[in-house]
């Protein structure tokens, strides 16, 4: 059986401005970071795989000191705690319907559907995050029919394969039976 597998954000919906910006911005705020992603800085930060990762590059020896982060289990602890209230802002933006869906991803993962494929979201996002965006793209009754893999169910995130390849193991399909919807070149590579 052939698989229809989406990466979540950019493909889904219009996450990365409309959503994980203004969620890492305002958690920043809520956290006492003196630190506002403009789009510009933002479209540098994408670059890095996965959003504990992204928090992370903020933090050198000079702010960690400023915000009391004195050793690695302090700056974990705090990446922790500001990533799991980012994805909680993050899934309360996706839900206010504030994220437009891609135009005519509901249509053809319902076609897909309809012709007997599985389908899946492989994402590095967290997995509240890619669950809501993907109810929100596809409705709560076409959702239900997709695996999803997210968050840290590998140890490398794009552009290392780990995420695909983890999918298609999981799903018991080969690559040669499965299209990947991607929009980013760490996704591509």
């Amino acid at each position: 059986m052939p698989a229809l597998i989406f990466d979540c954000d950019g493909v889904l919906a219009d996450t990365e401005q409309y959503g994980h910006l203004p969620a890492f911005n305002r958690t920043f705020a809520d956290f006492g970071v003196p630190v506002q992603w403009s789009v510009e800085e933002y479209a540098e930060k994408v670059k890095i795989g996965g959003g504990k990762e992204r928090m992370r590059s903020i933090l050198t020896p000079s702010l960690a000191q400023t915000l009391g982060l004195q050793d690695d289990d302090a700056v974990n602890s705090a990446v922790l705690a500001w990533h799991q209230h980012k994805t909680g802002v993050y899934k309360a933006l996706v839900e206010s319907g504030i994220m437009p869906a891609r135009p005519g991803i509901a249509r053809i993962a319902r076609e897909a559907h309809d012709a007997g494929w599985t389908l899946a979201v492989a994402s590095t996002s967290a997995e509240p995050a890619v669950r809501a965006v993907l109810a929100h793209a596809v409705g709560d009754d076409l959702a239900a029919h997709f695996s999803v893999f997210a968050g840290d169910v590998v140890p490398a995130k794009k552009p290392a394969p780990d995420i695909y390849l983890f999918a298609l193991k999981e799903l018991g399909v080969e690559p040669a039976d499965a299209i990947v919807v991607e929009d980013s070149a760490n996704g591509l590579r």
